[in-house]
């Protein structure tokens, strides 16, 4: 597997990294617990060294998971984890909260979680617009100082809490979706990474399973699923996106290759600081998704596949959640 810096800094990892929420949470009934570790131990053994997990995945169950799956291997691997939500008393979401105090808690317990004496990556997951970014920098700036956090990162923030947040305390790693079928990144968000030398973490690079090419208008969702309330994935906008993945398909016939395996090579050919996190919980996508890494593209098939990324029909998210995206 090759091996990628995240923008300037010192933290170094697989070109793919494995995003583990799925298995958790939101894409229906946890997966079996057994069948996740050994997923997930396989994914080291395949080369992959970067593992990406948040306490609000179950919540907390995902953490618990991730790090009995890497004690064994700990030295070997890279995990990130985010801060930013509050639960209330069912373990529900409810609403943000970046308070340094909080942050603190949070991190003491995902590093109980994972079986860890230092958190590689901690995030903040979405921006808390009630506490200023410099007081979310400044803490985590003091939990690097402390030792119990290597490198801070943030998720889907704007250029402008990129920037302040920079400032304080510099920032490795943005995590925000960006793939074939949510390119809103490339306007303001790229040039700014590139400018100020951070990495990107792309989650949901396979467009949350539809680049798959595995899905159609008539797939039914879990209610536990999410996608079931995103526009996107809306029956008719299913419909109207198989042309997108028709041409994706084609070009990944041309090449020998899935469109999975395109979609992710699109990606890694945009940035050497780029890094996406596919998750799965079945091995044989693993292996397909490992293989992304050996595929390239040429100047034709990236200008092919930006005519077929200018056909997608659809909002990415409803209103209200579009809006805790701080973009």
């Amino acid at each position: 597997m090759q091996k990628r810096r995240l923008g300037k800094s010192d933290l170094e990892v697989s070109a793919l990294g494995l995003g583990c929420m799925g298995m958790s949470y939101g894409y229906g009934p946890a997966a079996d617990k057994r069948e996740m570790i050994s997923l997930i131990r396989a994914a080291v053994e395949r080369g992959i060294t970067f593992f990406d997990t948040a306490e609000a995945y179950g919540p907390y169950t995902n953490e618990e998971l991730v790090g009995e799956a890497l004690a064994p291997v700990r030295d070997r691997v890279v995990i990130a984890t985010k801060f930013g939500f509050k639960f209330g008393p069912k373990e529900e979401q409810n609403g943000l909260d970046s308070r340094p105090e909080h942050v603190r808690e949070v991190a003491e317990a995902s590093l109980k979680r994972l079986r860890i004496d230092a958190i590689d990556l901690l995030y903040q997951h979405r921006v808390d617009p009630s506490v200023p970014i410099e007081e979310v920098a400044g803490t985590v700036k003091d939990l690097i100082r402390e030792g119990k956090v290597r490198h801070f990162g943030l998720s889907e923030a704007s250029v402008q809490t990129i920037r302040r947040a920079h400032a304080v305390q510099p920032v490795t790693a943005l995590q925000s979706e960006y793939s074939l079928w949510w390119r809103r990144p490339e306007q303001e968000v790229l040039p700014v990474l590139d400018e100020l030398g951070i990495g990107l973490v792309p989650f949901s690079p396979l467009g949350r399973g539809f680049l798959t090419g595995k899905m159609d208008e008539n797939v039914a969702f879990d209610r536990s699923d999410f996608r079931s309330n995103l526009p996107r994935f809306a029956p008719e906008a299913r419909k109207a996106n198989r042309a997108m993945i028709d041409r994706l398909a084609g070009i990944a016939a041309r090449k020998k290759a899935t469109p999975a395996q395109i979609a992710l090579a699109w990606l890694l050919a945009q940035k050497p600081w780029i890094v996406p996190i596919p998750g799965t919980t079945k091995p044989a996508r693993l292996e397909e998704n490992v293989g992304a890494t050996a595929v390239q593209l040429t100047p034709d098939d990236l200008r092919d596949l930006d005519v077929a990324a200018s056909q997608v029909t659809g909002d990415r998210y409803p209103e209200h959640l579009e809006r805790m995206t701080g973009l």
